[in-house]
């Protein structure tokens, strides 16, 4: 009998002591779901920036280029920060020289175009590869998450995050920041302001002190 005490003891040392091993950072278990937060650019200054830093905020994810036709969407996508910025928003401009060459020019180059030319405060990002086979993740996911037809075709492709990390939906160039399909989703998927999350447990605190 003490033997087979014995026998299950050091069992249940061996067997458990590899069901609790830790994960390695970064690692997704079985069934896990990858989301935008999973994934990491570099500042226009050369700093990291993972996506996880903005857990919690609706992220409008946009390719830019300088000579594009449509840089003018910066002042339109300005105003838009400037409007929901406190309410969680957060635009992040991803240059690219994917289409027409269009940003051909360093990373001071471009930063000082979106300060100078259109007093641009949101985060970008340095510049990089968003279509084809030489995609930086983000834009592999997010292609995969919008289909064939939501993956960028021009300059000022926009992606909309919500404050999860999960993909809500695409727009195309074509959409300028301040149209109302675009304005609606924004506002359809900002976070929960804090006092609208407390409500719930205020309610029943209230419930319970009347019982």
């Amino acid at each position: 009998m003490r033997r087979q005490s014995l026998i299950v003891t050091v069992f249940c040392l061996l067997f458990g002591s590899a069901s609790a091993a830790p994960v390695a950072a970064g690692e997704l278990g079985q069934g896990s779901k990858v989301s935008a937060h999973d994934f990491a650019f570099r500042s226009i200054s050369g700093e990291e920036l993972p996506l996880s830093r903005f857990k919690g905020k609706t992220v409008l994810v946009v390719n830019t280029a300088s000579q594009c036709g449509y840089a003018g969407q910066f002042a339109s996508l300005q105003k838009l920060y400037d409007r929901y910025k406190e309410r969680g928003l957060v635009v992040l401009a991803v240059p690219s020289n994917d289409f027409g060459g269009q940003e051909p020019g360093t990373s001071s180059d471009i930063e000082h175009f979106a300060h100078d030319q259109y007093q641009v405060t949101f985060p970008l990002t340095e510049k990089v590869r968003v279509s084809g086979s030489r995609a930086v993740p983000f834009y592999k996911w997010a292609g995969e998450e919008a289909g064939i037809s939501g993956k960028p075709r021009w300059n000022f492709h926009k992606y909309l995050i919500g404050p999860d990390g999960a993909f809500i939906g695409w727009f195309s160039t074509q959409t300028e920041p301040d149209s109302p399909k675009l304005v609606r989703a924004i506002e359809k998927n900002l976070p929960a302001p804090a006092w609208l999350k407390s409500e719930p447990a205020t309610v029943s605190a209230e419930k319970a002190s009347l019982q």
